[in-house]
C-alpha cells in the first residue's frame, strides 16, 4: 500500500518528513518500504482496517497526535455574481405577498388522489411506487389542494380569517422531450414546472371599526394578483375551471400567453370539504413572473393635467376589460391614463345594460392643452366606445 509523503502532509496540514513517518510505521509495527515517493506499507492480515491510502494518513494523525495538527478555516475564492435588472428572485415575489397579509406555508408533494381530480381535473395523475400514507399516492399537478388541506386544518382550529400562499413544482406528464434549458426541471415524459398559489377566506379586512366586515371576493384577490406582478399586467379573461365557480374563475393572460388561473372554489367542492364559506384562489406558473422590463424615464410635465369622467350605457355581456383595451390602443396622444372607476345598475339603465364610468387624464408635456384640444380627444373616445361596443353615453 502506497503512503506519499506529500499527499500525507497535505491531508494533515502539517510538515511531515520521512523519518518522522518512518517512526510513527515502526510505532504501529508495520512492515515498510522506502521509495523515492513516499513508503510501500505492507499492514498485517490483521489490520483488515487498513486498505487504502487514506488510511494510513489516519493512522500517522493517530500516532502523530491530533492536537499537533494546526486548526485551519477552509477558504474559497469567493466572486460576487451578476445581478441582471430584468430578472427578479422569488424572495421578492414572496414578499410581496407577504405585504398582501398572505402567509407561507408548506405542504407535501404527494397527495391524495381526489384532491387532483376535484381541484385539477387530473384522473390520471403520477402515482407514488410506495406512498408513506394512503393518502398520500400520487404527485400533485396543482397546489390548490394542498391550499385547500390548509384551510380546512386552520377552520378545525376556529380561525375565521385565512390568507395562504405557497410556491413549488407541480408535476405533470408530457410526450415533450427535456428542456434542455432546464434540465432539472424536466426529464423525458414528465415535466415539472415551478408555480406559485394562493388562498384567501373569510373577512376581506381584519376586525376593525373603521370598516363594516363583508367576505373576500374574486376582484380583492385579482388586485392581490395585479399587485404580485407588477410592473407587469396581467389580463383576465373568464373560462371555466374544474376546480372553480363556473360563473367566477378567470384565466389569468400575461403577453398574451396563459400564466394561471383565479377563482372562487367551486360550490360542490365547499360542500364536500366542509368549508364555512367558498374561499378564493390563484394559482400561476412562476417563471414568467420572474422577467421584468427595465425601467424607463419618461419627462415630467410641468403643465397641469386635465381630468375628465366618460359614462357611456352598454350591454352586460361587454367586458370592461376589453373597453379599457380599446381606448388603449385607439387614444390620442394627450391621452395620458384612462381607468375605470364606476359601475351602475339601476333605475335609469335599461335592464340587460350597464353604466360604465371612465376617467380620463390628458396632459402634454411642452404646453398647456386648450379647451378644443381636450373636446377633441373626449370625443375620439366616445366614437370608440361608441363604434366598436355599441355604448350610448349616458345622460
Amino acid at each position: 500500500m502506497p503512503l506519499r509523503t506529500g499527499r500525507a502532509a497535505k491531508i494533515l496540514g502539517v510538515r511531515l518528513g520521512d523519518e518522522d513517518i518512518a517512526r510513527v510505521l515502526g510505532q504501529l509495527k508495520l512492515a515498510f518500504e522506502r521509495g523515492p515517493d513516499g513508503f510501500t506499507v505492507h499492514p498485517p492480515t490483521h489490520r483488515f482496517d487498513l486498505e487504502i491510502e487514506e488510511d494510513m494518513v489516519e493512522e500517522v494523525a493517530r500516532v502523530h497526535g491530533y492536537d499537533n495538527i494546526p486548526t485551519r478555516a477552509p477558504s474559497a475564492r469567493v466572486a460576487m455574481l451578476p445581478q441582471p435588472e430584468e430578472r427578479r428572485s422569488l424572495w421578492q415575489l414572496k414578499h410581496a405577498l407577504c405585504d398582501r397579509e398572505y402567509f407561507e406555508v408548506i405542504t407535501y408533494s404527494f397527495v391524495e388522489a381526489a384532491w387532483e381530480a376535484d381541484f385539477a381535473g387530473n384522473a390520471a395523475p403520477i402515482a407514488v411506487e410506495n406512498p408513506i400514507a394512503a393518502q398520500m399516492g400520487v404527485m400533485r399537478s396543482s397546489l390548490i389542494g394542498g391550499l385547500v388541506g390548509v384551510l380546512r386544518h386552520n377552520l378545525a382550529r376556529q380561525v375565521e380569517r385565512v390568507r395562504v400562499f405557497e410556491s413549488g413544482r407541480a408535476f405533470l406528464r408530457t410526450d415533450a422531450p427535456p428542456d434542455e434549458a432546464h434540465p432539472a426541471a424536466a426529464v423525458a415524459g414528465y415535466d415539472q414546472p415551478r408555480r406559485i398559489a394562493g388562498l384567501a377566506f373569510g373577512a376581506a379586512r381584519a376586525e376593525q371599526w373603521g370598516e363594516k366586515p363583508r367576505p373576500v371576493d374574486f376582484y380583492d384577490v385579482k388586485g392581490d394578483i395585479e399587485a404580485l406582478v407588477a410592473p407587469l399586467r396581467a389580463r383576465f379573461v373568464p373560462a371555466p375551471h374544474p376546480a372553480l365557480h363556473p360563473g367566477r374563475s378567470a384565466r389569468v393572460e400575461l403577453d398574451g400567453r396563459p400564466l394561471g388561473w383565479l377563482g372562487e372554489v367551486h360550490p360542490k367542492w365547499v360542500q364536500k370539504y366542509e368549508l364555512t364559506a367558498p374561499a378564493v384562489v390563484f394559482e400561476l406558473d412562476l417563471d414568467p413572473l420572474l422577467e421584468v422590463p427595465l425601467p424607463r424615464y419618461a419627462q415630467v410635465s410641468r403643465f397641469p393635467a386635465v381630468v375628465r369622467d366618460l359614462a357611456v350605457v352598454v350591454g352586460d355581456e361587454v367586458a370592461a376589460q376589453a373597453m379599457l383595451e380599446g381606448l388603449a390602443e385607439g387614444k390620442p396622444g394627450i391621452v395620458q391614463d384612462v381607468k375605470l372607476f364606476d359601475l351602475y345598475r339601476g333605475p335609469g339603465v335599461e335592464k340587460g345594460r350597464k353604466s360604465l364610468a371612465f376617467r380620463v387624464v390628458m396632459q402634454d408635456t411642452a404646453r398647456t392643452l386648450t379647451d378644443s384640444e381636450v373636446e377633441a380627444a373626449m370625443a375620439h373616445l366616445t366614437g370608440i366606445l361608441v363604434s366598436r361596443f355599441g355604448g350610448k353615453l349616458r345622460s
